[in-house]
């Protein structure tokens, strides 16, 4: 399908400054097939080149966001400084070719997922002055997981001097009413889709609805007010949005806009588009948004002596299971009034099934990767392989059968007590959640101006 053209708008963006949120400039092409326009998150497939060839074919020589983001399984190449350089000069070459109509205006979306899940969206700029996500911070946004410092410095190289940029950073909303997304769907499905389609690699159908306005504005005011509100504790600090997806993207434009304000007067750094980042945000209780828990496996230790060190510092009582599906069920049970853990191994080939039953009410894993990475600390030899990250209930219960190998198995993310979770101990550990399978991650579809 093709996009239609927009009216572009010369006024100043619409900003809600409280609530660091502004109604972007959104670009889109006037003229472009989503399926070769529209690719994955550059962070995806990150061991797989044949992925992103495929990719490739399917965008042809067509105009296509593959030209305009840096797939990070080509990062270690050694020829980055080119690729950033051909990536700025494509980005000033589709602009200068009139490819983009412009439209003051959030987008709502509803991406439909080959699984058969529909994620429902809102795209919209937010304040980088608002977002923080060092740990311990109490800014309006704030990261979910560890953020990796290293990794933040090679991604600068591309966002710096881009004359676009395209998101695919995911913000979780705390949302139970469903104002903000929800409500902006309500609003934008009275009016014709500005683009809808099938996406590419058989990754599913997205639609997006213009939300634009004076009821658009008095609709989100009202409902980031309500949201702000719910979500200001006893101190007075706001938690309005988490990073879901797209963590270090996200703080990266925020290390980009500390060092771009450095030249700016205090009048410019109100104005500056490189203050802002274009995201899409989510309600975390959307039915279509899928939380699995990241499994652990330890391999090479004694697993009678981790257990054991794992309900001295947890707490609890361990109590034995007979068959891996009574396990699986005990741990997976919605209803438990605490963190439950699975540990699965296998000693001269019988195998030995227990669980963890505490009274720990903060998501599971938020609590058990400090006791693992400080029994690893005193015990490993190599610590970097004698733990894997494991997605999936079956494949981590296969490795608990292999010998010298303990899994544990975590329980499902309770969404309702991740917000108060994340601002009660700050990030959570590395890979401790996946939102959905890697093919409903997001697709890159909208650009905003930048530099």
């Amino acid at each position: 399908m093709t996009f239609p053209l927009f009216i572009c708008y010369t006024f100043r963006m619409k900003t809600f400054a409280k609530y660091g949120v502004q109604i972007p400039e959104i670009l889109l092409p006037k003229n472009s097939d989503l399926k070769s326009w529209s690719v994955i998150a550059c962070d995806q497939y990150t061991q797989d080149k044949e992925y992103w060839s495929n990719v490739a074919n399917a965008a042809g020589e067509k105009p296509s966001t593959l030209n305009l983001i840096f797939p990070e399984v080509y990062l270690n190449d050694g020829d980055g400084e080119a690729r950033i350089k051909k990536i700025h000069e494509t980005m000033k070459n589709y602009l200068d070719a009139g490819i983009f109509g412009s439209g003051e205006e959030c987008v709502y979306i509803e991406r439909k997922t080959e699984y058969g899940r529909t994620r429902k969206g809102l795209v919209l700029a937010v304040d980088l002055e608002k977002y923080e996500w060092k740990p311990g911070t109490k800014a309006l946004i704030r990261a979910t997981e560890a953020t990796v410092p290293e990794r933040i410095p090679p991604r600068m190289k591309i966002r710096t001097g881009a004359s676009l940029e395209l998101p695919h950073i995911m913000l979780l909303a705390n949302d139970p009413k469903d104002e903000l997304v929800g409500g902006a769907g309500k609003l934008a499905k009275a009016g014709s889709p500005i683009y809808d389609g099938d996406l590419m690699l058989n990754s599913g159908h997205i639609t997006g609805w213009k939300v634009a306005g004076e009821a658009a504005e008095t609709l989100l005011e009202n409902a980031l007010s309500s949201l702000a509100k719910a979500g200001t504790d006893k101190d007075g600090n706001c938690f309005l949005f988490a990073v879901g997806d797209g963590n270090h993207s996200l703080a990266t434009a925020k290390a980009v806009w500390d060092e771009h304000k450095k030249s700016l007067s205090d009048a410019e750094k109100e104005t500056s588009p490189v203050r802002y980042a274009l995201v899409e945000v989510v309600n975390i209780y959307d039915e279509g948004l899928t939380f699995e828990p990241i499994h652990r496996v330890i391999f090479n230790q004694d697993a009678g002596k981790l257990i054991l060190f794992t309900e001295e510092k947890l707490g609890g009582e361990v109590k034995p299971f007979s068959s891996e599906k009574e396990l699986e069920d005990f741990v997976a049970d919605k209803n438990a009034k605490g963190a439950r853990y699975g540990f699965i191994t296998s000693e001269g080939g019988k195998e030995k099934l227990c669980v963890l039953e505490t009274e720990i009410t903060d998501l599971a894993i938020a609590a058990l990767q400090p006791v693992l990475d400080e029994y690893l600390d005193a015990n490993s030899k190599d610590k970097k392989n004698d733990i894997d990250y494991i997605h999936g209930t079956e494949d981590v219960v296969k490795l608990g059968h292999k010998e010298n190998a303990l899994s544990i198995l975590l329980p499902p993310i309770a969404k309702d007590s991740f917000f108060a979770t994340i601002n009660g101990r700050g990030p959570l550990p590395r890979k401790s959640f996946s939102m959905g399978e890697a093919s409903e991650k997001r697709f890159y579809v909208e650009a905003r101006r930048l530099f």
